[in-house]
């Protein structure tokens, strides 16, 4: 027998942007049920286990006032309950990890417990019902309308039907949009279809960016924690991509500064001043620690190593998709295997057996992530589509900050794409800091189904820079708040946009909630 579940708002998909679309939900007073596939809310931010990527002026401003409560709640709970060193304590821009891809990297089960932390109060009365373990079967409609979502639970038979008035999809790779049958596009488009000056050629839908399976380590000097071969260790050994005359597992990868060349990298700092990966996304620095409580830094392996490229696992058949996922987790171990074995040391000698799978600090059995990092989602067909015309500094020239009258919030990365399935390109270029209109958070046609996660009206290029954390929390909270606005207002999301005082209104209210919509002027932009 199906059960049947009705709330205000059915949010499909536990992501950052699915969390924080129920939060602001719920502050206004609604009802929420939220979906998630693993067992662990957060999205990158836990399950994925990616510590947050974000730009140089977080610490001040160009972030909502939840994210930045996440922010200062994450270095609250460090100094609460770690036995920080008095340094460590008096530090207001605590870096747990000291990891130097991230002004904040920290443990996923810290971000976990804030995220779980933020949301109590709603979820405690009742306002925010959360079902893990459930995945998205199926959806119905009735002409441009969203009538209900059926979700299956991953261990038994029960299965679901939401109704709801609003439908978001917050799942990692839009999962929502070809059941509900919302226009949209995957991969890359072609310079005729967006006029991007590095769009391909020819469109390919499963030309789709690299992702990867994170797994979590330590390093324990005089160690010998070497995991059992994996299957396919031979190949991805032996593996020379297409961009490159040396293996995947090598200590060399493609140079963000030049992507035409290859750039040196090693495991741990060193005098000749090659860069460390182990303390790319080192999450847990014990200098921080005042005791011996680890027996080493933790660190989180998500190189360009270990970027699965060689397949898509969006829109292809189920056994493709399982292949893909399968060749992915194996890669990950891979590159942990000869790590531990064959890797070269700047001492001449070869592999660190002192690395440690660490399969506690993310839950799971064979010690990678609970869900792979997802880079690029499926895209609805929005009413307004960002390009890289909107954002590049080297299309915009000195253009600077783009400005739109119906921005919903602020956001900031370079425009980075990784290697994507078919042509193996990268792209890696300087963008201005940006806005999110609310034109690319609706869809052409569909009039009741919401992105809430990296499934915007962003290009693939777009996307590479619109993905990133602060910025997928950004719009999970505009289109929180928009759903609650149409629904207390009794019209529709698309009529908010078209209709000058309800625009303002909304606008207002996100403001309100602390919502930045635009960049300082007198930024500095340098």
């Amino acid at each position: 027998m199906v059960r049947q579940e009705k709330a205000h708002v059915i949010v499909i998909g536990g992501s950052i942007g699915g969390c924080i679309a129920s939060l602001a939900i719920a502050k206004m007073g609604l009802n929420v049920i939220m979906t998630e596939e693993t067992d662990w809310l957060g999205g990158q931010l836990t399950s994925q286990a990616v510590p947050p990527d974000e730009h140089q002026w977080i610490e001040k401003f160009g972030c909502t006032t939840t994210y930045r409560e996440f922010r200062n709640r994450v270095r609250a709970y460090y100094k609460k309950n770690y036995p920080l060193t008095k340094e460590a304590k008096a530090n207001d821009i605590l870096n747990p990890g000291n990891g130097w891809v991230s002004r904040l990297a920290h443990e996923p089960r810290v971000a976990l417990k804030v995220m779980e932390d933020m949301l109590s109060p709603y979820i405690n009365s009742g306002k925010i019902r959360v079902l893990l373990n459930y995945k998205v079967e199926d959806a119905s409609t009735s002409g441009d309308h969203v009538t209900s979502i059926a979700v299956q639970h991953l261990s038994h038979t029960e299965k679901i039907t939401l109704t709801g008035d609003y439908f978001l999809d917050a799942t990692e790779t839009g999962d929502v949009l070809p059941l509900a049958g919302v226009d949209y596009v995957v991969g890359a488009e072609s310079k005729k279809t967006t006029s991007e000056p590095h769009a391909l050629e020819q469109e390919n839908p499963l030309d789709v960016q690299s992702f990867t399976y994170v797994l979590a380590v330590d390093y324990v000097a005089d160690g010998n924690f070497t995991i059992k071969k994996p299957e396919q260790y031979d190949f991805w050994k032996g593996y020379i991509p297409s961009f490159s005359d040396l293996p995947l597992l090598s200590w060399y990868a493609a140079n963000s500064a030049d992507t035409t060349t290859l750039k040196e990298f090693t495991l741990f700092p060193n005098e000749e001043r090659i860069p460390s990966l182990f303390t790319y996304r080192r999450v847990l620095d014990v200098t921080n620690l005042e005791e011996e409580l680890y027996e080493g830094d933790i660190s989180l392996i998500n190189w360009p190593q270990n970027d699965y490229f060689l397949g898509s696992i969006i829109d292809v058949p189920e056994a493709e998709r399982q292949k893909n996922l399968h060749a992915a987790k194996q890669l990950s171990l891979s590159l942990l295997y000869w790590l531990q074995t064959e890797a070269p040391r700047l001492d001449g000698g070869q592999g660190y057996p002192g690395l440690r799978l660490r399969k506690d600090v993310l839950d799971t059995k064979d010690g990678l992530a609970k869900y792979p990092y997802i880079r690029e989602s499926r895209r609805i067909k929005a009413l307004y589509t960002i390009t890289e015309n909107d954002v590049s500094r080297d299309t915009k020239g000195y253009g600077g900050i783009r400005t739109y009258f119906d921005s919903v919030g602020v956001g900031s990365y370079h425009l980075d794409l990784h290697h994507t399935t078919i042509s193996n390109r990268t792209f890696y270029n300087p963008s201005y800091p940006y806005e999110i209109p609310l034109g690319a958070l609706l869809p052409i046609r569909v009039k009741n189904l919401l992105p809430a996660c990296k499934n915007i009206g962003t290009t693939q290029l777009t996307n590479g820079c619109y993905r990133l954390h602060p910025t997928e929390w950004n719009i999970g909270e505009s289109v929180g708040y928009l759903a609650a606005y149409a629904i207390l207002n009794q019209i529709g999301v698309h009529e908010v946009r078209e209709n000058d005082t309800h625009l303002e209104a909304y606008q207002k209210l996100i403001e309100g909630k602390g919502i930045q919509r635009h960049w300082p002027e007198d930024m500095d932009l340098n």
